[in-house]
């Protein structure tokens, strides 16, 4: 894959460098950070860069490929970056088997893969101690991202698209399009490898990639990717303002029950629909693990708005919500008794 890389600094090398140096602050304790490498353009772009960056900024550089052995010659290829990983000095390099096909995704082959890849990314970090993943998600990833949640009638969380940090995962690149990081290999004397599937119109993002998205571009005229990756971060902004609003009133509105949690009924029908709607999501999600779909929180929101006396509603996972008195109690057993409250 490497070949004969040219020292000269071009303006796409510098923007991705720039991207990296953003993330990787000046420390004086050398922590370590692992790219996420597959060989494509994006994430051997990172690669790069963040070999250049590192040692900078007292950071560590090392790479971690993940073979999902999806198509014939995966093995093969999975090496191959590794050593293009080790050319550009990273270290350390770990090149991780998985079966992807039997991991549990939710969300058919490409969940399970997802899920097999951040498996074994979380493992990777835990085996090295290493402190950040470095992730090569660009501008045109999250502007995908936001299409396909548009399309698919998500609320605003899933329209804020992918946040630049997660935990230890980081995404420099998503102020990069990804023309930009694949001139930053040309520019570098890299060769990055295209993966087949990212070519397959099988897939919901490669149809959006490759149709949707150059449609919108020829009609609507240039700069529709950038405006959906700026509206996701504006939504996720706008989410994370709601989400500590929410933190905050919660514990004055909510009480134990037996096997669940009460909400004040006065409490969501004194607040308007968006944020009453939102904290019955944040409030089943947090206490059960369950994100509630649209209509759910709308059918949970009507024992507060159009209370009359119907029945208890089931929601996934056996979680039911009842009115009781001046309460909207969920529960994993039907049981709709609040319990003292202390203050």
């Amino acid at each position: 894959m490497p070949s004969e890389r040219r020292p000269r600094l071009t303006p796409p090398i510098a923007d991705v460098r720039r991207a990296v140096r953003g993330v990787l602050v000046s420390r004086d304790d050398s922590p370590l950070a692992l790219v996420a490498l597959s060989g494509g353009p994006d994430s051997l772009a990172l690669a790069a860069a963040a070999a250049f960056e590192a040692p900078r900024s007292g950071w560590r550089a090392g790479a971690i490929v993940v073979d999902h052995g999806l198509q014939p010659g995966s093995s093969e290829q999975a090496d191959a970056a590794a050593s293009v990983a080790r050319d550009l000095g990273l270290d350390p390099v770990l090149v991780e088997r998985v079966d992807a096909a039997a991991a549990p995704g939710g969300a058919g082959p490409e969940g399970a893969a997802r899920a097999a890849r951040y498996a074994a990314l979380d493992g990777a970090a835990r085996a090295t101690g290493a402190e950040l993943v470095l992730l090569g998600h660009t501008l045109d990833d999250q502007a995908e991202t936001v299409l396909l949640g548009l399309a698919r009638g998500s609320g605003s969380a899933s329209l804020g698209g992918m946040a630049a940090r997660t935990g230890r995962y980081v995404r420099p690149l998503l102020g990069i399009r990804r023309a930009t990081t694949r001139q930053a290999c040309v520019d570098a004397g890299l060769s990055p490898w295209d993966d087949p599937h990212n070519l397959d119109p099988a897939y919901a993002r490669v149809r959006v990639r490759e149709g949707v998205l150059p449609v919108l571009e020829a009609e609507l005229g240039p700069g529709v990717a950038e405006a959906l990756a700026r509206t996701a971060e504006q939504l996720r902004e706008d989410e994370q303002a709601f989400a500590d609003q929410i933190d905050e009133f919660i514990e004055e509105i909510c009480e134990p029950a037996e096997a669940g949690i009460a909400i004040s009924a006065a409490a969501l029908a004194a607040n308007p629909a968006a944020l009453r709607q939102r904290i019955i999501r944040h409030v089943v999600d947090s206490e059960f693990g369950v994100s509630l779909s649209r209509g759910q929180t709308l059918e949970v929101a009507r024992l507060v708005t159009d209370w009359h006396g119907q029945g208890p509603i089931d929601l996934p996972r056996g979680i039911r919500a009842t009115r009781a008195g001046g309460h909207v109690v969920l529960s994993t057993t039907g049981s709709t008794e609040v319990l003292p409250h202390d203050h």
